[in-house]
């Protein structure tokens, strides 16, 4: 007698070559479908003119919440000022909402009417 312990192992010829305990009637490829995840839709955040708001501090939000350099930051402000509205940045909805939403809150923080918005791309 073997003092080794005995293993039972399964063969193919059982119907269960997947060794799934009697729950699969075979073995099977899991497949994705070929549909591709689309693109989010993008806005564009706007910043409109007033009369009231001082150049230095549009320069201070965009470079705050919108990561520009000081060039960058005066070329927008001085579009903005000029045409009435300047893009600020474009961004997925919520990335959109919450920069637009930053930027008048600080507005209103340090006492200005600066208005931003945001619109389809």
């Amino acid at each position: 007698m073997s003092s080794a312990p005995q293993r039972e192992w399964m063969s193919d010829d059982d119907g269960d070559a997947g060794g799934s305990g009697g729950r699969g009637a075979g073995v099977g490829l899991a497949t994705r479908p070929d549909s591709k995840t689309a693109k989010p839709s993008l806005y564009k955040v706007l910043m409109l003119n007033d009369d009231y708001t001082p150049m230095e501090f549009v320069v201070l939000t965009l470079q705050r919440f919108f990561k520009m350099t000081i060039e960058d930051a005066t070329r927008v402000m001085l579009h903005v000022h000029q045409r009435g509205v300047g893009v600020c940045g474009i961004f997925t909805y919520e990335v959109a909402e919450t920069k637009v939403n930053q930027v008048i809150d600080f507005a209103r923080q340090h006492q200005h009417p600066l208005q931003c918005t945001m619109e389809k791309e």
